[in-house]
């Protein structure tokens, strides 16, 4: 029987890369036995086990870009300056919530508390509860608060979590990493990464115009400035996520790591949806087929 461990990393929209593997795997005949993931790789991963990645995938293929920016619910916190809420509450609309103890596949979604500096496993509970807690990118999203835990994205701690999984001798253990240094497999016709970030970060900023203004100017413009630095603070943020991501995989060893180019689209670009995936399909045919089981 061919059976499948899969470990699903963070990456913000890049994410979406994990349909396009998860797709492919299954193309070839393989049963996914359990799944761990973090972030993205947690919302993909969580979803597939709910049994509701065709609706999941189908509701992003139609994502405009007005659509992704209705979805970001803005906020002054000094934590994070997206709440994360609206669009787990749009997604919760068609799937509905569950229970990660009743699904048929094991899964676990990774985050990590600020305070005891610890990973959070979510083995059982609220679905969208332990997405949320995952995806908690510091600076951008806010932290969730769960009584004494200040939860943050998984991948601060571990953005490729193979230490979760459950390793069986006949079973093959894929990895997604998504913050991989490698060209991407489209034509990217869109500016580079860098550029994207920081336009998006300017729109997020015109979007506050009305909100600032009530403020005093002083505060005005710490805000202005903080929302300034995100960008660094991002790309800085991705580079711990590389040499994190290079230690786990060097220390976990998978028999596949599927590598997805850091530069393949920007945090928040959901509207991209069907290159993304496809980049999944592209970059999987490429490490399976260096690596094809006998």
């Amino acid at each position: 029987m061919k059976n499948v461990r899969l470990v699903l990393g963070s990456g913000g929209a890049r994410g979406m890369a994990h349909i396009g593997v998860i797709e492919e795997l299954l193309k070839e005949g393989y049963t996914i036995r359990e799944i761990a993931g973090c972030s993205m790789g947690a919302v993909v991963g969580g979803i597939y086990c709910a049994g509701y990645l065709h609706e999941y995938k189908r509701w992003l293929i139609n994502l405009t870009k007005l659509d992704v920016f209705r979805l970001l619910d803005f906020t002054f916190s000094t934590h994070g300056f997206v709440k994360g809420e609206r669009v787990f509450k749009a997604i919760e609309e068609f799937i509905g919530d569950h229970q990660i103890e009743r699904f048929p596949i094991p899964f676990t979604a990774v985050a990590t508390d600020m305070t005891s500096r610890k990973e959070i496993h979510y083995k059982s509970g609220s679905l969208f509860k332990a997405l949320r807690a995952s995806i908690g990118i510091p600076t951008v999203f806010t932290p969730v608060i769960d009584g004494r835990l200040q939860l943050v994205d998984g991948g601060v701690l571990n953005p490729l979590p193979l230490n979760v999984i459950t390793r069986e001798p006949d079973d093959l253990v894929v990895a997604v990493n998504l913050n991989a240094a490698v060209p991407t497999h489209h034509n990217n016709h869109h500016p580079p990464t860098e550029n994207k970030e920081q336009a998006a970060y300017l729109k997020m900023l015109n979007a506050f115009r009305t909100q600032v203004l009530k403020m005093d100017v002083h505060h005005a413009e710490e805000q202005a400035e903080r929302l300034g630095f995100l960008d660094l603070l991002n790309r800085s943020y991705d580079l711990t996520l590389d040499r994190l991501t290079e230690l786990t995989i060097d220390m976990h060893k998978p028999n596949i790591v599927v590598n997805i180019s850091r530069d393949a689209c920007g945090i928040f670009e959901f509207y991209r949806a069907n290159e993304i995936i496809e980049e999944g399909r592209k970059a999987f045919r490429e490490a399976y087929l260096k690596h094809r089981p006998a």
